[in-house]
C-alpha cells in the first residue's frame, strides 16, 4: 500500500526526505494575510503583528486543500493542530470521508493532536518510523494511538496577547502577564491550554518546565523543543534536562508562523515522551 503523511503547518514540518509527505498551510490574518509555508519570513510577521493594534486571527485549510494534498496515496495519515483551537481537524475529516468515497479501498486516518508544534512533529516522526518499518495501515493506526498516549506538551510564554485576542485565555491574565513580566508555564490538556505555574522571568521558568515534565512521567526519553526566536531559552532547557538525564535525545527547532503567532516571540513549546 502506498502510504503518505499529511499535516497542517502547525507541525512546523514542511517537507521530509524519508517518506511521502505534504504540508497544508494555515493562514494568519492581521493587517494582511500571512500564508504559513516554508517561504514565509516568520520573524518579520511576528514583529508586524506585535506592532499591529487591530484584530488578528487564523484561518484553517479547507477540505479541498486537504484532499488535494492526499495525491494518489492509498493510505493517508493526517495530523492536525488541536480541534479545540482550529477547524483544521474537521476539514481533514471531511476531506478523508470524501476521498474514501471517491476512491473505494483507500484509507484515511486523521490524528487530532490535541496539541501543536513539536508535539505534532513527534507524532509525524513516529508515523514515518512505523510506515518505513513496513507495518500495515491498521498496525500503524493502532501503534500511533498507543504512542500518542505517552506524549505531552508543555509551554512557557512571556506574552499571551494573541491568545487573549482570540478568546484562548482571559484578557485579565494577558494584562497581568504583560504588565508584571510574568511567564506562564502550562500544559496542553485534551486540546485546551491550562496554566500550571507562573513566575517572573525565564530563569525561573526553566526549572519549572523540567519539574512539570517529571511530574508528568518524564524519565529521560525523547524531547522536542520548539522556540519562537528564543534559542537561548531552548538551550537552557536542553542543558537542564541533560544535567539530570545525560542520555536524553533532544531536538531543538524554530517554531514557524502559526506557533509564533500564538506563542509569540520568546515562547517555548516542549514535547516529550513519558516512557
Amino acid at each position: 500500500m502506498k502510504m503518505k503523511i499529511v499535516a497542517d503547518s502547525a507541525s512546523n514540518v514542511y517537507e521530509m526526505n524519508t517518506i511521502d509527505y505534504a504540508s497544508v498551510p494555515l493562514k494568519i490574518i492581521a493587517q494582511k494575510e500571512y500564508v504559513d509555508d516554508k517561504n514565509l519570513d516568520v520573524y518579520n510577521m511576528a514583529q508586524e503583528i506585535k506592532a499591529y493594534k487591530g484584530k488578528s486571527g487564523t484561518s484553517c485549510p479547507n477540505a479541498a486543500e486537504w484532499e488535494e494534498a492526499f495525491g494518489d496515496a492509498e493510505g493517508v495519515f493526517c495530523v492536525t493542530i488541536t480541534s479545540k483551537l482550529s477547524g483544521s481537524y474537521n476539514s481533514a475529516i471531511m476531506a478523508g470521508n470524501q476521498y474514501m468515497e471517491d476512491h473505494p479501498g483507500r484509507k484515511v486516518y486523521v490524528v487530532d493532536s490535541l496539541s501543536t508544534g513539536p508535539h505534532m512533529k513527534m507524532i509525524i516522526d513516529k508515523l514515518a518510523e512505523l510506515i518505513n518499518a513496513g507495518l500495515s495501515f491498521e498496525e500503524v493506526k493502532e501503534q500511533i494511538t498507543e504512542y500518542y498516549s505517552h506524549t505531552h506538551l508543555l509551554f512557557s510564554l512571556e506574552s499571551v496577547t494573541n491568545l487573549a485576542r482570540n478568546g484562548r485565555v482571559s484578557p485579565a491574565i494577558a494584562m497581568a502577564v504583560n504588565a508584571l513580566g510574568i511567564r506562564i508555564v502550562g500544559e496542553a490538556v485534551e486540546g485546551q491550554l491550562e496554566q500550571r505555574n507562573k513566575c517572573r522571568g525565564e530563569k525561573r521558568a526553566i526549572p519549572l518546565l523540567l519539574n512539570n515534565m517529571k511530574e508528568l512521567g518524564f524519565k529521560g526519553a525523547k524531547v522536542m523543543i520548539g522556540h519562537c526566536y528564543n534559542e537561548k531559552g531552548a538551550e537552557s532547557l536542553k542543558n537542564a534536562i541533560l544535567a539530570e538525564f545525560p542520555e536524553c535525545q533532544i531536538e531543538i527547532h524554530l517554531n514557524h508562523a502559526l506557533n509564533c503567532f500564538y506563542a509569540e516571540l520568546g515562547g517555548i513549546l516542549v514535547a516529550f515522551e513519558d516512557f
